[in-house]
């Protein structure tokens, strides 16, 4: 009998008062939060509401599929992937530069331990540019280049190219560092030079991960052009402006069935590579 009730599972939870902590934790720190930025949620249920969204909801059905209309969003959805194309090579120049200067498994006086002073300010100095570059979201860039250089892509694809910079930067040099090391540490006390590091012993244990990050941040590009096509920058985006504007429920349903189908071929896309190279 003493075994047995030794063996018998506990009545309740013995954790369950630290989840309960927890969980009232984050409720107190969360509501302060929802407060502050007016969430309600309900407003979307209430009749002055719920009307127009449903009335435009229907518009969708069924989709526009006119020909001059298809051929319009065929030129358009093109134009999107050149943005986000031509912004992410852009933004892989701006990147690697910073990359390999930047990560310290590459760095030659890094390897007594203390990195030196003038590789040191360096490093600090374009890690800073890399939060700089990343910080400024792509659509206020976008409408800092439509000022610039009027409307149209151009200032899409600079936009892309600054934020995604920064970003791709900051990820490839956090995928070095931590990855394995022990190789390039070895081919720089034997006199190798830092791209010879890079690319004998870096890039072939990190090559899945950088292809399927920088895929990933090409479908992030996509989305971005769409919506900064909403501030002149061309491309889908700028359509779907103008048939939102518009109420045409009809062309807006087929330029999101579209935009879903542009983001499924960036995923399997995204797996093939990873396949190939894993």
């Amino acid at each position: 009998m003493t075994a047995a009730t030794a063996l018998s599972p506990p009545a309740r939870d013995p954790a369950w008062l630290g989840r309960v902590f927890w969980l009232g934790a984050a409720l107190a720190l969360l509501w302060p939060m929802l407060v502050a930025t007016e969430f309600k949620p309900w407003l979307l249920l209430a009749p002055e509401s719920l009307q127009p969204t449903l009335r435009f909801a229907r518009s969708f059905v069924p989709p526009a599929v006119g020909s001059e209309f298809l051929a319009l969003v065929a030129r358009e959805t093109w134009r999107t992937v050149a943005i986000a194309t031509a912004g992410i090579t852009l933004a892989l120049m701006i990147a690697w530069p910073l990359t390999l200067a930047a990560t310290r498994v590459l760095s030659i006086s890094a390897l007594a331990g203390r990195m030196a002073p003038g590789p040191f300010l360096l490093r600090q100095t374009l890690r800073a540019l890399m939060i700089g570059l990343r910080s400024i979201p792509e659509l206020v860039w976008a409408l800092v280049f439509v000022r610039v250089v009027g409307l149209g892509p151009t200032a899409g694809v600079l936009a892309i190219a600054l934020t995604y910079g920064g970003m791709l930067a900051k990820v490839y040099s956090e995928i070095l560092e931590s990855g394995e090391t022990d190789a390039a540490q070895a081919l720089l006390r034997n006199g190798c030079g830092r791209l010879q590091a890079f690319f004998y012993a870096v890039l072939p244990t990190n090559a899945a991960e950088l292809v399927s990050y920088t895929v990933y941040r090409w479908e992030c590009a996509i989305r971005s052009s769409v919506v900064l096509g909403f501030v002149g920058a061309g491309g889908l985006g700028q359509q779907l402006d103008n048939s939102t504007k518009m109420f045409a429920g009809g062309e807006v349903a087929t330029m999101l069935l579209v935009f879903i189908a542009l983001v499924a071929i960036a995923d399997r896309a995204s797996a093939w590579l990873r396949r190939a190279l894993g």
